[in-house]
């Protein structure tokens, strides 16, 4: 098991080397470390003292660092580099590393990285940039080992050795074409594990999935969830190999997915700031749009109590049972619409199974409906002996079961919903669900009440 690393007392011996200049002590420790940690030390370093511990790093680690580090920090080392610094970076740099650094950088930052690259990968970046920010096309590289169907097994270790020390990744070949188009895929498995002689050919992978260069990045990550690949092949309309997605950035397309998804369901506009890089003005202007607009749909709610003062009066005791009511409503509504969010973020659920969802969301709040009746019936009896026990059962049973019913079927339809219209399904969570189950809760409490008290309970 990996020993976990105190990032506090770490970084006190750091500071405690820097101060006796100790600087081969610190070299030794970070070179025993992955580049994240390092990230995550120089993160809390001082930025005065940031490019002196960069410096010290080995160089194919300092690049690995970097790549690893806040934009903020980013930037604040390329404007402490010297020209032959920032050389070396960028030499050591994967192209989709260099592309993701390039778009969060300012202009006149982004002109100084370019001029330090060669002719070529400054194409292939202006290219990548070029594609849709979502897009597949946007998060691949072009460094993949490329082999030819008639080499031989020998031919594509030859291949490897001499090229693969600048490919991202060398564990998938990928077998192209007459102008690069794709017709296979071979493991280094399976180079292995056959004789020299054979022909790449005979025991490449001819039934491939992959990915064009416009299609969402989500859709690519989900791919890799389902089966489990190392790295994608992005090809163009006429089945050209363009680039790969390999899996460290599909978790990133996933880390990155699953943090909006989370910020909309509650009622946050998604930023791509961390929490404490985030203002607190803006920390204020993402969440209060939503809380104005959920605060302003919440007076409907009030409008319809306002409208039944004439059971209010009748029977005031009626007024205890509308918090206990709206919440349960919006609970319920809440866990269908998060159930049926993440089984549309992987694909189990479907547009077209809309009909089947609500059918079942129907029988799950029956069933709820039914034990959070019986029990609050209980609790009625209870503590209402002084009042009328039995219309006060009635009147919350047949409630909580019609609002159970109501706000499941809603939590179950709306994200659904918000699917076939193109919008995201994780606008349709809690906030929204509970705003609207609110006001359908109050609506069948105060009509069920009326219509109990016709019949003399």
């Amino acid at each position: 098991m990996a020993e976990r690393i105190d990032f506090e007392a770490l970084s006190e011996t750091i500071e405690q080397s820097l101060k006796n200049r100790d600087f081969g002590k610190i070299r030794s420790m970070f070179t025993a470390m992955e580049p994240v940690d390092i990230a995550i030390i120089l993160g809390e370093a001082d930025s005065r003292r940031l490019p002196i511990l960069f410096r010290i790093l080995p160089k194919e680690l300092a690049a690995e660092t970097f790549v690893e580090m806040d934009s903020e920090e980013q930037e604040l080392l390329i404007n402490a580099f010297s020209e032959r610094e920032l050389k070396d970076v960028v030499d050591e740099l994967f192209v989709d590393d260099a592309v993701d650094i390039i778009e969060e950088m300012p202009a006149n930052v982004v002109k100084r990285i370019l001029r330090h690259t060669d002719p070529e990968t400054r194409n292939t970046i202006n290219e990548i940039l070029r594609y849709p920010k979502d897009s597949a096309g946007s998060i691949m590289t072009t460094e993949y080992v490329s082999l030819k169907p008639g080499m031989t097994v020998s031919d594509a270790f030859d291949r490897i050795r001499k090229t693969g020390v600048d490919k991202e990744t060398i564990y998938i070949c990928y077998v192209t074409g007459t102008d690069r188009k794709l017709l296979g895929l071979v493991s280094v498995r399976e180079l292995l594990l056959s004789p020299y002689n054979t022909i790449i050919d005979t025991i490449m992978e001819k039934n491939i999935i992959s990915v064009e260069t416009t299609e969402d990045k989500e859709a690519v990550a989900n791919k890799f969830d389902k089966y489990d690949f190392m790295s994608l092949p992005v090809v163009d309309t006429e089945n050209r190999l363009v680039g790969i997605v390999t899996f460290d950035d599909a978790i990133d397309v996933i880390q990155e997915e699953h943090t909006e998804d989370i910020q909309k369901m509650s009622a946050v506009q998604p930023t791509d700031e961390s929490y404490f890089k985030t203002s607190v003005l803006k920390h204020a202007k993402n969440r209060m749009l939503w809380l104005l607009l959920l605060m302003l749909s919440a007076t409907i709610t009030g409008s319809i109590l306002e409208s039944y003062e004439a059971a209010f009066t009748a029977m005031p005791v009626l007024v205890a049972f509308v918090p206990m009511l709206m919440g349960t409503g919006g609970n319920c509504g809440a866990q269908s619409s998060t159930m049926i969010i993440r089984g549309l973020a992987l694909d189990e659920i479907r547009p077209k199974d809309i009909l089947r969802v609500m059918f079942k969301e129907v029988r799950i709040a029956l069933i709820v409906g039914v034990v959070l009746a019986a029990v609050n019936t209980i609790r009625i009896f209870i503590m209402y002996r002084a009042e009328n026990p039995v219309y006060l059962s009635v009147v919350s049973g047949i409630s909580l079961i019609g609002t159970a019913v109501i706000a499941k079927m809603l939590g179950g339809a709306l994200p659904v919903l918000a699917k076939v219209c193109k919008l995201d399904p994780a606008l349709m969570s809690s906030p929204i669900i509970t705003t609207i189950v609110d006001a359908c809760s109050v609506i069948i409490f105060f009509n069920v009440a009326t219509i109990v008290m016709s019949w003399g309970l």
